[in-house]
């Protein structure tokens, strides 16, 4: 047991690994990694009463499309699955002799197909036990007819982009433009990929980019009350085909807008015509938008209060003004087709209505405040690296991933972006290498007749190849009958992403004063519990079991967030972006956002760097500039998405935004860590 009161130094000096299941040697080794699937609970209570007693939160953190630098990728005529539950066959399965296996989530014994006897690794027969699904935790097949209810869908790009006097005085669109041209031969697909380009201010723009045309045609639709594709043909072209219209109109676009005046923004209508367009195929529809909706369906007014953004009480409007976009987003997702949305706002653009269209449709969001590519190169630069990213990394279409879990385990919500089309079963209509999902499960049957549990995720999509593929992992925990052995497989940065989306979900539902007391609360009743069932623990002091050491520091952490605080200035957009990442990421993206360590660089050239741009720092042939420098290209390229670089000077406006990065600290707001361990004991006091 720690002490928090008395050992205050509790951060470890690296970073601090998940924590190591109690399996035997054999188990271990091909265990899922916990980079895709981690359980708040890595010792699994054999009763719901002992979880329960345990005060800690039950559920699966997962990362299931996540690049990986080795994937077993199979190709058999069979997939081997369970005939009752349709478990697909993994380590953790037992065979009871060459032909019958048990499933490890129902316990049925199957029957060994034929074609499975024979090992196409070491080309040998009769050894099933050795095959590669039954020796990796997480494989690929190469998927049958018996898994596509049409046949697999080509790479389908929709760019639909705001061209208002917003927009284009922004600049966003020359950055956007320029960054396409560098990335187009790296974008996903095949020979068969298609694309095409929607623009919109107060009326909709198409361009037909038919193969042979000296220049694409701009098609106009200004009835946008009633939106209508103006031609089915050569508005989605075959890239390959008509690559050289596809390079003409990105050139040609930011100055064919240069000089408008138009100030509206149809964006409803223009997504209405996004969804009439990519219905036949599916695909990905992705948007930029730079200010409110103003006109047709889906308009918006504001709904913020800057007076407000300082409040203690609760807040306003977290959830949607309109479900239209919402019943969008869900049309979408019927027909395959997902929504990525890019707000590059200097203004209040509600993105707590606009991201719905993002979030049911398994799509993703990013957000740009006070983007310009002049005045804040800062952002600019993210924006740039972030599309990068974007256009190039790899996607699957027309997804549904299902997790099955050892029979007296239930799952009883979601967290992430997607729509639930069954108990178990989530569409995605695309998935990428960056969303993260989350779980809660609960317990409804004893598991004393077992002494392991399994939890199985199945990813089924269509690669940006054509080809449909099944991604499985599979994870194996003990499962343990005393409460000592559960607080101390307690995975605390699990516990802490499930909570943060707990606490998101119960923000928008309740109220967010509501969800900062039920985050203090699942510290003040775990270590409660943990007291009250301990032996030989001192009653002063504040005592939790070496597992849970971090969890009143994250949950400050998270208390601090822009997504859950209160009492500091917090724009509506902004805190609404941080809720939307804790809902979608995954547990290392999430815990970066949450607690990260902030190192101040103070150098010799520190007189120098304040005279350059607040983004740059100045190549000087010394040795601390060379450190300084090579110390922030590590935290740059370290992370997946690009984070904005600012250099801070003392007397700047930025320096506010620094020190609410420094979470133990006290704020006029908030407690400091060791105020928030006194309240904790008082809260246990009660």
């Amino acid at each position: 047991p720690v002490n928090l009161l008395q050992e205050r130094n509790i951060l470890p000096p690296k970073r601090t690994p998940p924590p190591e299941p109690n399996l035997s040697s054999d188990l271990r080794k091909v265990n899922c990694s916990p980079d895709t699937f981690r359980c708040t609970l890595t010792n699994i209570p054999q009763t719901q009463a002992l979880l329960n007693k345990a005060r800690l939160p039950l559920g699966l953190l997962l990362h299931p499309f996540r690049d990986l630098t080795q994937l077993p990728v199979i190709t058999s005529n069979t997939i081997v699955r369970c005939r009752s539950c349709r478990t697909y066959i993994n380590p953790f399965v037992s065979f009871l002799d060459q032909r019958r296996w048990k499933c490890n989530l129902c316990y049925r014994v199957n029957d060994v197909p034929d074609e499975f006897m024979y090992n196409p690794v070491t080309r040998s027969y009769g050894e099933p036990h050795k095959r590669p699904e039954v020796q990796n935790s997480t494989v690929e097949f190469i998927a049958s007819s018996d898994y596509m209810l049409r046949p697999p869908q080509p790479a389908v790009y929709l760019f639909v982009l705001d061209v208002s006097h917003n927009a284009v005085e922004s600049g966003y669109l020359n950055v956007f433009c320029q960054s396409f041209l560098d990335n187009l031969e790296k974008l996903p697909g095949d020979t068969r990929t298609r694309i095409g380009f929607v623009t919109f201010d107060s009326t909709v723009h198409f361009y037909n980019l038919q193969e042979g045309l000296s220049q694409p045609q701009m098609l106009v639709v200004s009835d946008i009350d009633d939106v209508f594709i103006p031609t089915h043909d050569n508005l989605l072209v075959n890239l390959k085909e008509s690559k050289e219209l596809v390079k003409d109109l990105l050139n040609a676009l930011p100055g064919m807008f240069m000089h408008t005046r138009e100030t509206q923004s149809a964006l409803g209508p223009a997504l209405q015509a996004a969804y009439k367009l990519m219905s036949p195929t599916g695909g990905r529809v992705t948007v930029f938008q730079t200010q409110l909706p103003t006109l047709g369906a889906g308009l918006l007014q504001s709904r913020e209060d800057p007076n407000l953004r300082s409040s203690t009480k609760n807040v306003q409007h977290l959830g949607p003004a309109t479900d239209f976009y919402k019943k969008l987003a869900l049309d979408c997702s019927g027909q395959q087709i997902g929504v990525d949305l890019f707000l590059l706002s200097s203004q209040y653009s509600d993105l707590a209505s606009l991201a719905c269209v993002s979030k049911y449709s398994a799509g993703s969001v990013f957000y740009y405040p006070s983007f310009h590519h002049v005045h804040n190169t800062a952002q600019s630069q993210k924006f740039q690296k972030d599309l990068q990213r974007y256009l190039t990394r790899k996607i699957g279409f027309e997804a549904v991933m299902r997790i099955r879990c050892t029979k007296g385990l239930s799952i009883h919500t979601f967290h992430g972006n997607f729509f639930v089309r069954s108990t178990d079963l989530l569409s995605l209509a695309n998935v990428n290498p960056d969303s993260g999902f989350a779980v809660q499960m609960s317990i409804e049957e004893s598991l004393a007749d077992t002494s392991l549990a399994c939890f199985q995720a199945a990813l089924l999509y269509t690669s940006s190849k054509g080809k449909r593929r099944i991604r499985v992992h599979t994870l194996c925990l003990p499962v343990v009958s005393q409460l000592s052995e559960v607080f101390a497989g307690a995975d605390i940065q699990a516990i802490t992403c499930l909570l943060a989306n707990m606490a998101i979900d119960r923000s928008i539902s309740s109220s967010l004063s509501d969800a900062r007391d039920a985050l203090v609360n699942a510290v003040v009743d775990c270590l409660t519990a943990y007291r009250a069932n301990g032996s030989n623990i001192q009653p002063s002091g504040l005592i939790t079991p070496a597992a849970l050491r971090l969890f009143p520091l994250y949950v400050l952490a998270l208390l601090k967030q822009k997504a859950l605080r209160t009492g500091t200035s917090t724009r509506l957009d902004e805190r609404v972006f941080s809720m939307c990442e804790l809902k979608s990421q995954p547990l290392y993206q999430i815990m970066r956002m949450v607690h990260l360590c902030v190192c101040v660089c103070v150098c010799v050239c520190v007189c120098a760097v304040f005279f350059y741009p607040v983004t740059e720092i100045p190549e000087l042939q010394t040795m601390y500039s060379e450190r300084t420098r090579a110390f922030i290209s590590w935290l740059l390229e370290s992370r997946t998405f690009h984070p904005a670089f600012h250099v801070v000077k003392d007397d700047g406006s930025a320096k506010t935004s620094f020190f609410q990065h420094l979470v133990e600290d006290r704020t006029e707001s908030a407690f400091s860590y060791y105020e928030f361990l006194l309240h904790v004991q008082q809260q246990m006091s009660k």
